[in-house]
């Protein structure tokens, strides 16, 4: 067969014609207009929030939607196109830069998204999001706004826990620093409270856990843990001070859960998904020594250690 402009013309017309068909014939000839069982209208703050979100191209570094392959940070539930029938246009984005934003209202307080608005490494130290503090108090306020409105009934839930904890939260906090601690570690459940740390403090276990903190930590609780890192001024109440904690019983298991569960209704986020074991026991491990000045480090009770331990040549 010879290869002539009208058969390769002609070839060149099919194969749009395919793709058209599959990407774009198809999806809308098969897409539905029902909005989903989580959809909701958005309030005009949350529509003006959406606007400032699409003038300042959020799009190109967040994506807002989750595929049954990416569970992952964020991926708590498979998008569906009834969760976008409102969107004109579509938000949904391909590089993922930044975090998905699908699920994201609900997932850390207001103050935390202003703070991360004023500079994202107040509260992410790592963070390669640039700062939008330019944009003025009224429209960081309206992108808030949005943003916790994304994931709508869903993120309405989690919104309502954030402020309920919030108002219990504010209240320990303003009864006192002896009421606040007692507060906090009477909502740890009594099993964590009981449980040491079960890694030995090593060199290398503290090194390990000074990197995760200037990582997560130091833009909230500071260079010396002493809870006045640059996120402070916009946060309420306050990151805690942690060198306030030395003879109040705080266990490595306190430490433990509270990292990895976060303080609902604070600025304290969960890190169980960012995290591993060895890696928050280590930052607490680094917390509980160089700031509270005292450790449960490797106090029994002890299981089958894991296979990596080696002899301490330390001692």
């Amino acid at each position: 067969m010879r290869v002539t402009p009208k058969l390769l013309i002609g070839g060149c017309l099919m194969i749009f014609a395919s793709v058209f068909f599959i990407a774009v014939f198809l999806p809308a000839l098969t897409m539905s207009d029902r909005p989903s069982d989580i959809f909701r209208e958005r309030t005009l703050a949350e529509v003006e929030g959406r606007k400032v979100f699409i003038q300042n191209g959020c799009s190109y570094c967040h994506s807002q939607y989750a595929r049954s392959i990416d569970w992952d940070l964020g991926a708590e539930r498979v998008a569906q196109a009834g969760d976008y029938i409102q969107d004109r246009p579509h938000q949904l984005g391909s590089a993922r830069t930044g975090p998905d934003l699908s699920q994201q209202g609900g997932e850390h307080p207001d103050d935390w998204h202003l703070a991360h608005f004023i500079n994202p490494r107040y509260v992410r130290p790592e963070s390669l999001m640039p700062p939008f503090e330019y944009l003025g108090r009224g429209k960081i306020n309206a992108l808030i706004a949005y943003k916790q409105s994304l994931g709508y009934k869903d993120a309405d839930y989690r919104m309502e826990r954030q402020r309920h904890w919030k108002k219990k939260a504010v209240e320990a906090y303003e009864a006192g620093p002896e009421a606040n601690l007692a507060w906090l570690h009477e909502k740890v459940p009594e099993p964590w409270r009981k449980l040491p740390n079960p890694y030995p403090t090593t060199r290398a276990g503290l090194e390990r856990g000074h990197r995760i903190y200037q990582s997560f930590c130091i833009g909230c609780h500071g260079p010396i843990g002493d809870g006045m890192g640059p996120a402070q001024p916009y946060l309420y109440p306050p990151p805690i001070n942690f060198t306030l904690l030395k003879d109040r019983g705080v266990s490595g298991g306190i430490l433990y859960y509270q990292i990895m569960n976060g303080i609902t209704g604070t600025a304290m986020p969960y890190f169980k998904r960012e995290l591993e074991s060895e890696k928050i026991w280590d930052v607490g491990n680094y917390v509980a020594v160089l700031f509270i000045g005292q450790s449960d480090a490797g106090e029994e009770p002890k299981g089958i250690e894991a296979s990596y331990i080696t002899p301490s040549r330390e001692k």
